[in-house]
């Protein structure tokens, strides 16, 4: 069995045990989260929506894709995310909606996809979003496709430097306000991932790690 195989082995074993829920999310909640909460106005039902973490083996690593989005004039606008969108009529349930979306921006082929389990859901404030993650695994790299109306480029990031400690910091962001506030995030890729997707990573990573050997970061046990 080689270490990616192993790898998905010990994330099934994981999800077999309670989520680590909202306490794993909040060493990356953002300080701006909980004013947004505080002057929020729930007159109105969440909008559903749906993202997909995928594993997949990638040379002699273990990796899994988030996305840069395309500049628009929107809320999200140049964020790094995960594949996913909102639900739509015509998807039979959240998970249809995060492989759907995962296919359109990023080119994941559905058909080889293996869900292995849903993490807790992350409310999104500023757009007034219920977000679903769904965790999956692929036998094989996929054949990626940039959608060039949604996704500036694809990202695939080693499970390796996800795991180090050192890729969790501090940045300095400007936020849509337009002032600059300091972060908890990750950074892959040289790039900051922060907000509603490091606060999804981040209860991934608990789940990564209670399967791990003790001291030992790309092993799993």
């Amino acid at each position: 069995m080689d270490d990616f195989q192993i790898f998905i082995s010990s994330l099934k074993e994981s999800f077999k045990l309670p989520l680590p829920g909202e306490k794993a999310q909040m060493p990356m909640v953002p300080p701006t989260r909980k004013e947004a909460l505080f002057h929020l106005k729930n007159d109105e039902k969440a909008k559903p929506s749906a993202v997909l973490i995928l594993f997949y083996p990638g040379g002699n690593d273990t990796r899994f894709t988030l996305i840069e989005r395309a500049t628009y004039n929107g809320i999200h606008s140049g964020q790094i995310a995960l594949p996913g969108g909102q639900f739509e009529s015509s998807d039979v349930d959240l998970r249809t909606t995060a492989l759907r979306e995962a296919k359109e921006e990023t080119g994941i082929d559905p058909e080889q996809v293996k869900i292995i389990g849903a993490l807790t859901k992350v409310y999104i404030p500023p757009s007034h979003f219920d977000v679903y993650p769904f965790v999956g695994y692929a036998e094989k790299k996929p054949a990626f496709k940039v959608d060039n109306t949604e996704t500036k480029a694809i990202l695939e990031i080693k499970l390796n430097n996800f795991l180090n400690p050192d890729y969790q910091t501090v940045k300095a962001i400007k936020h849509r306000t337009g002032v600059e506030v300091e972060v908890p995030c990750f950074f892959l890729n040289n790039k900051i991932v922060w907000g509603a997707t490091a606060m999804i990573l981040s209860e991934m990573l608990e789940i990564i790690k209670r399967k791990l050997s003790p001291g030992k970061l790309n092993r799993p046990i």
